[in-house]
C-alpha cells in the first residue's frame, strides 16, 4: 500500500493518473467477478470509457465563463456514448445476454465514474488536499470499526451480507470517521472544521455502505475476494470498495458549500 501513500502526498497529475490506473483494474476484478456468474461485461468498452473520461477531466479543468457548459455538455456526451457503447454490445445476439450490457454499464458507473471524483477534487488547486478526506473517512471508518466490533461487538449488522460486521463496530467507526475528520480539519482546515465533522459522520455511514455494497456483490459472485494483489486485503476493489462512495460524497459535498469547485461545477 506504500506506493499508494506516496501517489496520494504527491497529488496533482500524479494522483489523477493513479485514479485512472486504479479504477481500471478495479474494473477488471469487478468483470472477473461478473465471469464466475457466467457474466461477460466487456473490459474493452469499460477501458475505453476512462480513457475517455479522463480526458474530459483534462479538458473541463481549462474551461471558464460560458465554456463550462460545454464542459457539462461534455460529460453528458460522455455517459451517453458510454451506455450507447455497452448496448451495442449486445448486437452480436447470439453470443451476448442482456446482463453482459447490464454489467458492463454497472462497471462503468460504479467503479470508472465513482472513482473519478478523487481525480476531480485533485484539480481543485489550492483546495486539493480535501482528498484526504476520503482516505480519512474510509479508511479511519473501516480501521475504527474493526477494533470497536473487536472489543465491544455483539449485535450483528447485516449477517447475510457480513456475518462479521456489527452494530457496535458500525457505530464505532463512525464516530472514529468523525474524530479523526476532526482533527484534519483543526491542524488543516481550520475554516472548514464544522465541515469536515460533517463529511466524517456522513463519510462513516456511506463508507460502511461501499463496503457492504461490494460484500453484496462478492456473495452473489461466490467469491471471497475480487483478487491477490494485496496481501492480507485481496484485490484493488477489496480495499476502494468505501472510497468509491466517499468519493463522490465529498466532491458533492464540498462543491454543494461553494469550496474547490472548478469546471463544470461552477454550473451549480
Amino acid at each position: 500500500m506504500a506506493p499508494l501513500l506516496v501517489i496520494l502526498i504527491i497529488g496533482g497529475y500524479v494522483l489523477y493518473a493513479g485514479c485512472f490506473v486504479i479504477g481500471v483494474m478495479a474494473v477488471y476484478e469487478l468483470f472477473r467477478g461478473f465471469k464466475a456468474m457466467d457474466i461477460h461485461a466487456s473490459f474493452p468498452i469499460a477501458l475505453c470509457s476512462s480513457i475517455a473520461l479522463y480526458a474530459v477531466g483534462l479538458v473541463d479543468q481549462y474551461l471558464t465563463g460560458k465554456e463550462i457548459y460545454a464542459s457539462f455538455v461534455l460529460y453528458l456526451a460522455w455517459l451517453f456514448l458510454s451506455v450507447l457503447a455497452s448496448l451495442l454490445y449486445l448486437f452480436r445476439i447470439d453470443e451476448r445476454k442482456l446482463e453482459d450490457a447490464l454489467a458492463t454499464i454497472t462497471g462503468i458507473v460504479y467503479i470508472i465514474f465513482f472513482c473519478y471524483h478523487i481525480a476531480w477534487i485533485s484539480t481543485w488547486g489550492a483546495m486539493d488536499y480535501l482528498v484526504w478526506l476520503v482516505v480519512i473517512t474510509a479508511f479511519g471508518t473501516d480501521i475504527m470499526a474493526y477494533f470497536s466490533g473487536y472489543a465491544l461487538g455483539k449485535h450483528k449488522l447485516c449477517p447475510k451480507i457480513s456475518p462479521k460486521k456489527t452494530i457496535e463496530g458500525s457505530i464505532g467507526g463512525t464516530l472514529g470517521s468523525i474524530i479523526l475528520c476532526g482533527l484534519f480539519g483543526f491542524f488543516f482546515a481550520k475554516e472548514l472544521l464544522i465541515h469536515c465533522l460533517i463529511v466524517g459522520l456522513l463519510g462513516g455511514v456511506i463508507s460502511q455502505f461501499g463496503d457492504l455494497t461490494a460484500s453484496v456483490f462478492k456473495r452473489k459472485m461466490g467469491i471471497k475476494d475480487y483478487g491477490n494483489l494485496i496481501p492480507g486485503h485481496g484485490g484493488i476493489l477489496d480495499r476502494f470498495d468505501s472510497v468509491l462512495f466517499t468519493g463522490p460524497l465529498v466532491c458533492y459535498y464540498f462543491t454543494l458549500i461553494g469550496v474547490g469547485s472548478t469546471g463544470m461545477w461552477n454550473v451549480l
